[in-house]
């Protein structure tokens, strides 16, 4: 064990998941906030255990090859963008290095075939989606930024390198909005006050700005009054809504919404679809990377005219669309039901009629439809971070579609998803890391898995004519493939 609040040097030998740096001090493991591969550090030891310690970065006595200076001043508090202190390329090679790791360990894949991640020209202001707590700070004072890491103190921002940069201006709007009329701001700690979370969402490509405002109360003093300081300072403003959480939770958004001005909605495009997207609906928050991750999955997907097609959480339909393109019939399922309202209507506006959604549980409306004779040819599925639920592979696996186009946003339960097709009778043929997130450990990974192919020997012996002129003919090794 190392001695808590002692300072050891430290090098940097690895990564762990939160992109935190594991060093080693003579063979002892140590975890260091911001360290770097190659790095030797000075750390102080915070936390002491049996088999591992904790220590805060005080001092880089050498400097890994690798490191850059990030844009952001508050990098290393804000617990938003872990690696921005790496560079770019670096970040995808370790982002790869993940999904070969978590392939191989957990999903038992053999030397899997992985490709190099795809990376950003640009990686920065690609958010089109930002979530502001606001809250009291140690003066009692109301403060609005991001949460530090592994804590709910607030660090207080002006401007973030990710998010877009519309949101600059929507913090300052609403920062003064607070302060001109005394708005009450939620304090967690005594679930007293009103103003929670300050919400936006931006269309890409039209620039169509929502702000949605969570509070605990269903009334916001002066909301008229925000609505024009917004109004005069975002040309793209097109709706303001209120979204009410009266709840002790960490959740952020609650279940009622108010639309204060607009319609509730913005609008965006990927290629010639256009999407409408609400408050509660999920929409890719990358929109540059999102058009690289889809037409990967779709290339992979190979759809024919005669294919019908499982898209498998489907969020707001925005990948079922482009599959309807080429399907003979795709069908949607998600379980928020506000999406699939936005994806029906998403058809709609797009002319899609061979498409067809349901909202409900992903292990519940999968069989049922399996159940009424609905079967698929290809199946996509996209996933949250838990992965999928074993009785939707296994309903998978029996309508034995030829292909599933497996999207992930966490490589472990990727992984563990893949064992189990495996284990149903697929084979992962490729996969491709994505980088949706950058400056972040995180990864999304787009998989190709089909039919494991079997061979077939087949030992034939012909013979002809009788007694010494009998002749025999052995014919082997005919590949006959199973389908």
């Amino acid at each position: 064990m190392l001695k808590l609040g002692k300072e050891y040097e430290i090098e940097i030998v690895d990564l762990g998941h939160s992109g935190e740096g594991i060093g080693k001090v003579d063979g002892f493991t140590v975890f260091v906030e911001g360290g770097l591969v190659g790095d030797i550090v000075l750390g102080k030891v915070v936390k002491s255990k049996k088999n591992y310690a904790v220590a805060d970065l005080k001092k880089i006595l050498s400097s890994s090859a690798d490191r850059v200076k990030p844009v952001c001043p508050i990098a290393h508090s804000c617990g938003g963008c872990q690696i921005m202190q790496l560079n770019y390329s670096k970040q995808l090679e370790i982002k790869k290095d993940i999904v070969v790791q978590n392939l191989s360990r957990i999903g038992k894949v053999e030397n899997p075939n992985v490709m190099d991640t795809i990376g950003m020209d640009n990686p920065y202001n690609y958010r089109n989606k930002a979530q502001f707590p606001v809250g009291i700070d140690k003066k009692g004072k109301p403060v609005m930024g991001f949460f530090k890491k592994m804590s709910h103190e607030i660090i207080p921002l002006t401007t973030c390198y990710v998010q877009d940069t519309v949101n600059d201006v929507v913090l300052d709007i609403i920062r003064q909005y607070i302060e001109k009329y005394k708005i009450s701001v939620y304090d967690e700690k005594t679930h007293k006050g009103n103003l929670r979370h300050v919400v936006t969402k931006v269309g890409f490509h039209t620039h169509e700005i929502m702000v949605i405002l969570v509070t605990k109360e269903t009334k916001l003093p002066k909301i008229d009054a925000l609505v024009e300081m917004l109004e005069a300072k975002l040309p793209g403003l097109r709706t303001v809504v209120q979204n009410i959480n009266p709840n002790r939770t960490n959740v952020i958004l609650g279940r009622e919404n108010k639309i204060i001005y607009g319609d509730g909605i913005i609008e965006d495009t990927i290629d010639d679809l256009v999407f409408e997207i609400s408050p509660l609906s999920f929409y890719q928050v990358n929109p540059i990377q999102t058009k690289v991750l889809y037409n990967k999955a779709l290339e992979l997907a190979d759809i024919s005219s005669e294919d019908v097609v499982y898209d498998i959480y489907c969020g707001i339909g925005t990948i079922s669309l482009f599959l309807a393109k080429k399907a003979k019939h795709v069908y949607g399922i998600e379980i928020v039901k506000e999406a699939i309202e936005n994806a029906k209507k998403n058809a709609e506006r797009n002319n899609i009629e061979n498409a067809s959604f349901y909202a409900g549980k992903a292990e519940e409306v999968v069989p049922k439809l399996y159940s009424r004779g609905i079967t698929a040819d290809v199946v996509v599925v996209d996933p949250p971070r838990k992965g999928c639920e074993e009785i939707v592979l296994d309903t998978i696996a029996k309508m034995n579609p030829k292909k599933i186009v497996y999207i992930s946003c966490n490589p472990s339960t990727l992984a563990r998803d893949v064992e189990r097709l495996l284990k149903l009778g697929y084979e992962m043929d490729v996969a491709y890391p994505v980088d949706m997130f950058s400056h972040t450990m995180h990864v999304e990974t787009v998989v190709l898995l089909s039919h494991k192919k079997a061979d077939t020997h087949i030992n034939v012996n012909v013979e002809f004519g009788e007694g010494e002129g009998k002749i025999s003919v052995k014919k082997i090794a005919q590949k006959v493939e199973l389908i």
